[in-house]
This record gives C-alpha cells, sequence and structure tokens, in this order.
C-alpha cells in the first residue's frame, strides 16, 4: 500500500527545521540590513558626505590627492596600495579617498582642502550582512543556502496561511 503524500505535514516539518537551520545567519542578515537601511541617516556607520567648491572641472590631481591624504595619519596611507576607491562626487566638488584601514579622507576637488576625516562602518557592515567577511566559502556555503531556506520558508509559511482557506473552500463546493 502506498502511503499518500501529505503536504500538512511536509510543510510544517520543513517551516520548523528550517527556521533552525537559518537562525543565526538570517539573524545577522536582519540587523545589518538594519544599520544599512540608516547609513544615509547616521553618521556612526557612513560619514556624511561634504561639499566643497562645485566646480566641473576638478583642478587637483591624483598625485596631489595621494599627497593630501599621506598626511591624514589615521589613514594610514604611504602610498596607492593603501587606498581601497576614490569616489570622485563632481556635483558635490569632492573626492573620498578610502584607506584600507576603513577610514575616509574628503577632499576639496577645486581647493584640495579636506574636509572632513571620519571611520567609515558601512563597508564592513555590508560584509557582514552578505557573509564575506567571515570568508567567502561562509558567504557561498551558508549565507546563501540560508537564502535559499528563507525562500522555502516563506513558500511554506504561505502554505500554511493559504492551507484554512483552501479547506473551507472545498468545503463549500461539496
Amino acid at each position: 500500500m502506498v502511503k499518500k503524500f501529505n503536504w500538512n505535514k511536509w510543510t510544517r516539518k520543513t517551516h520548523y527545521w528550517g527556521s533552525f537551520i537559518v537562525l543565526l545567519p538570517v539573524l545577522i542578515i536582519i540587523v545589518t540590513g538594519i544599520f544599512l537601511q540608516l547609513k544615509k541617516d547616521v553618521v556612526w556607520i557612513q560619514p556624511e558626505t561634504t561639499t566643497g567648491q562645485i566646480s566641473n572641472d576638478p583642478s587637483i590631481s591624483f598625485e596631489q590627492i595621494l599627497d593630501i591624504a599621506k598626511t591624514i595619519k589615521e589613514a594610514g596611507i604611504s602610498s596607492w596600495e593603501d587606498i581601497d576607491r576614490l569616489d570622485v562626487r563632481i556635483g558635490k566638488g569632492i573626492v573620498k579617498v578610502r584607506s584600507n584601514n576603513r577610514w575616509e579622507i574628503q577632499i576639496d576637488t577645486h581647493s584640495g582642502e579636506v574636509t572632513q576625516v571620519a571611520y567609515r562602518r558601512s563597508d564592513l557592515i555590508e560584509q557582514i550582512h552578505d557573509g564575506s567577511w567571515f570568508h567567502d566559502k561562509v558567504k557561498l556555503w551558508i549565507f546563501l543556502p540560508s537564502g535559499i531556506i528563507l525562500f522555502v520558508l516563506w513558500i511554506t509559511g504561505f502554505y500554511m496561511v493559504l492551507l484554512p482557506y483552501i479547506v473551507k473552500w472545498r468545503k463549500k463546493l461539496k
């Protein structure tokens, strides 16, 4: 005798065990996601972008940017290898120099004046959020499967919400 597959039982077990499996990764994703939603509003997470002298033609060179960045002790910059990236905002007259140690220097693209030096946490929070801070294998073998399991939880949860309505609908048809 072949036993009939019970969708109700399967969805409840999947939902129950899946929620335990993804508990920690999803908690990390939720908490860091909340921080990332607030990054433009909370200066502690990401420094506010200042405004320099607005000009469509920046008047400082890359070498001048490097020389200016070298003067900021916190950033620990001695060569281009110490710089993670440059973020040029022509419309605001600013270039953001992000060092490898997460310090951000904002420099006026016209005068070369340092308008702000601050620690930038948003990139670190983003790496924790996607799992790459732990290790690339953690990102691919824990956080990615957790996302897939979370999707399955969403589907099984949706089924469990609809199930009473399906039962009522079937009873009305009889």
